[in-house]
């Protein structure tokens, strides 16, 4: 007898979200956080449009817009010349700033509205798994057991390292400074400055600070640390020739850029989701939108398995469509991190070169731009005859898919009368849209508002009725 159907732990936004989503489907959900209270410090700052997307498909998004700083835009490997994020095609073309306090305050109040059970102070310890059930040790032996576990506990992942799970990868090469500050002399929104002497970028954080980062190529000795603000001071001096009157710190640290992903997300009853599962530099600043992306990703399916109702191999298909997009983390954080420590003169070429690309050429701009807000994100379809709409985003569907079930999307003008019924037995909606999806007629979105299935036959209500009968056990 298992104590919970899922057992998440890490309460960061990561954890936090796949709760929401197993308890909108009705899974009984416990998470298990080490911390006693919540950090203070933004350690994600920027939220990209799909993660806004992704929010809005839930109803969540107004708070974050309302209480946000955007900012059309932003920067790729800290070059001057910036990526025009308004050119996106999203209903929110740009990067919100908006410190992970506040998000995951507003998540773990929805978790907790939708009847998640949060208990903090417990710091798992370890767990062990056999065909049925998880069970987890915290300290002080307490025991819990689920039959299923999620690890959303970070990069050091306790639940990772316990289901002898590989995480390969490299160690820290290169060292860079945060400050969260006041400004007295703020320079304009989103300064880069890039030289010689090192990198240097601000972006505001809402509450009158501003985020001041960057790489010191003077300041390289290995190790996390924190940071005093008279080198957070003289750091800006020699790089940007200014402090900007810099003064009441609330953050100062120091991080690296070690790489690691996952060699698995799954394994068996256990499961990884964020930086559980992939780790790397924060250029760009998409780690958490990864993250809530990957617990999108994951929370429907997992609902479906401990229901009953998933088709084989779906849950399995979580870490076949996320795994790969974790290696493209890597390789453009990474490619980032280059550009970022490139102070030497051969750097400052290729950095002049690729900044002139994205100057003139918008394709250039546009990819990267797609590539940092994660719209160009789609998962490709097994059936090589599957319409090309299958696997990608439509975030037009956002406003259909608030309680977290899939939909048929009907653009035909015309009624479905038999797959719309059928729709209804299976416990999914009907609705017309009115926005065209290339040449489908008739799509079925899933719960994380990726197309399914799509078509463009004439002849949409039968084949939408027998693409809905091929699917029931996934719903």
């Amino acid at each position: 007898m298992t104590d919970r159907e899922v057992i998440v732990v890490g309460a960061g936004p990561v954890g936090l979200w796949l709760a929401c989503e197993l308890r909108i489907a009705g899974v009984d959900t416990l998470i298990l956080e080490r911390e006693q209270v919540r950090s203070p410090h933004p350690k994600a700052l920027g939220i990209h449009a799909r993660t806004i997307e992704v929010l809005a498909m839930r109803g969540m998004q107004e708070q974050f817009l309302a209480e946000g700083v955007k900012m059309p835009r932003w920067h790729f490997g800290m070059l001057e010349e910036k990526l025009d994020f308004t050119k996106l095609d999203t209903p929110y073309p740009f990067v919100l700033s908006f410190p992970q306090p506040r998000t995951e305050a507003i998540l773990e109040d929805r978790a907790l509205e939708l009847g998640a059970e949060i208990l903090r102070g417990q710091q798992v310890t370890g767990l062990a798994q056999d065909d049925s059930s998880v069970t987890v040790e915290v300290a002080g032996g307490r025991t819990f057991s689920g039959r299923y576990v999620v690890g959303a506990d970070g990069a050091g992942s306790t639940v990772r390292h316990a289901a002898g799970i590989g995480y390969p990868g490299t160690d820290a090469t290169v060292f860079a400074y945060l400050g969260d500050v006041v400004l007295d002399s703020p320079p304009p929104p989103g300064l880069v400055v890039h030289n010689e002497h090192g990198a240097l970028i601000t972006a505001p954080i809402p509450g009158g600070f501003f985020r001041v980062t960057g790489y010191d190529a003077a300041n390289q000795e290995p190790g996390r640390r924190e940071v005093t603000m008279d080198e957070l001071r003289s750091m800006a001096i020699r790089i940007a020739g200014t402090d900007f009157g810099m003064r009441d710190p609330s953050w100062l640290t120091r991080f690296g850029n070690a790489t690691r992903q996952a060699e698995t997300y799954r394994n068996g009853r256990v499961l990884l989701a964020g930086d559980a599962a992939h780790m790397h530099f924060p250029a760009g600043g998409v780690g958490l939108n990864v993250g809530l992306q990957d617990a999108m990703n994951l929370g429907w399916k997992l609902a479906a398995e401990v229901q009953g109702r998933a088709a084989e191999g779906l849950l399995d298909s979580y870490h076949g469509e996320r795994y790969p997009l974790g290696a493209e983390l890597a390789e453009h954080t990474l490619a980032q991190t280059a550009l970022i420590t490139a102070t030497s003169a051969e750097g400052q070429a290729l950095r002049s070169l690729f900044g002139k690309l994205i100057v003139t050429q918008p394709s250039v701009s546009l990819e990267l731009a797609r590539k940092l807000s994660a719209l160009d994100v789609s998962y490709p379809p097994a059936d090589v005859d599957a319409h090309p709409l299958v696997g990608t985003r439509v975030a037009e569907a956002g406003e259909f898919l608030l309680d977290g079930h899939a939909i048929v999307l009907n653009l035909s003008g015309k009624p479905l009368a038999s797959a719309s019924e059928y729709a209804r037995k299976m416990g999914i909606g009907t609705f017309s849209g009115t926005f065209a999806l290339s040449d489908a007629r008739a799509a079925i979105i899933r719960p994380d508002g990726h197309v399914w299935w799509a078509t463009g036959e004439s002849q949409v209500d039968t084949a939408t009725r027998l693409a809905l009968a091929e699917l029931d056990a996934a719903f």
